[in-house]
């Protein structure tokens, strides 16, 4: 008996240290952070939300296009709309004004706001850097790691954190789905793709002028074409009805 009860405290021992994670890339937050909210003086349901004239428009305009008993599937994109008239950030008065305009518990609003990770329930800077580091981006070009390396080295900031300026904010994502042009981040609502360190500072740089750098792949190819050229659909493509039967001429 002596010997079993030997054995298993030895396997849970080799189990134990085998499960544990020796090293992490992004800093460890509590749980509660994410789906428990508190209010601060920046982030409570005193402080007063409501959508502008014509965002209140555009958000009726959506709701219009459910069923009465069906408005509520409107929460997501209310809820953008909200986030983005709200500098970026979907604080807990955004989701109060949505519940109401939908006729739905708060807690419903609460439950969507908490499960997606593209509402932001704390302050971003009006650059909001998110960078794929996921496989595709971490093994494509130079590497998702390099470009990461570059933001913190140029921005002196890390992952979940906003520069002194209060112009940059800067996170880890998953794939964004562009992984043909990897490594890249979105920045607001645009990709830049085909990144290098030298790139990735140009683009930085001109955003912390104020600037619109142009998004896409900034290695000078068009969409995903193939940086070799094209190797089909070289010819000119057929027109209506050629090479087609006479009788569907």
């Amino acid at each position: 008996m002596s010997f079993a009860r030997s054995a298993i405290a030895s396997t849970r021992a080799v189990v134990s240290r085998s499960s544990r994670r020796g090293f992490t890339s992004s800093g460890s937050r509590k749980s509660e952070s994410l789906f428990v909210h508190r209010d601060t003086d920046y982030n409570n349901p005193n402080i007063k939300f409501e959508f502008t004239p014509e965002n209140l428009k555009t958000a009726n305009e959506i709701i219009s296009r459910y069923p009465p008993q069906y408005k509520k599937g409107a929460c997501m994109p209310l809820l953008d709309l909200g986030q983005r008239q709200n500098k970026g950030w979907t604080s807990i008065s955004v989701m109060n004004e949505v519940a109401r305009l939908l006729d739905m518990p708060k807690m419903r609003v609460y439950e969507v706001a908490t499960f997606y990770t593209m509402y932001n329930r704390e302050p971003v800077a009006p650059n909001f850097v998110q960078l794929c580091t996921t496989t595709p981006c971490q093994l494509g070009g130079c590497g998702s790691t390099k470009i990461l390396e570059t933001i913190e080295s140029h921005l002196k900031i890390h992952p979940g954190q906003t520069t002194k300026d209060g112009k940059f904010t800067l996170i880890e994502v998953e794939c964004l789905g562009a992984c043909s042009n990897a490594p890249m981040m979105q920045i607001g609502d645009e990709f830049y793709e085909d990144l290098t360190p030298e790139t990735t500072i140009k683009i930085l740089d001109s955003l912390a002028k104020g600037e619109k750098p142009k998004p896409g792949p900034q290695s000078g190819r068009q969409t995903s074409e193939n940086s070799a050229g094209l190797t089909a659909l070289t010819s000119k493509p057929y027109g209506p009805g050629e090479f087609c039967s006479p009788e569907f001429q």
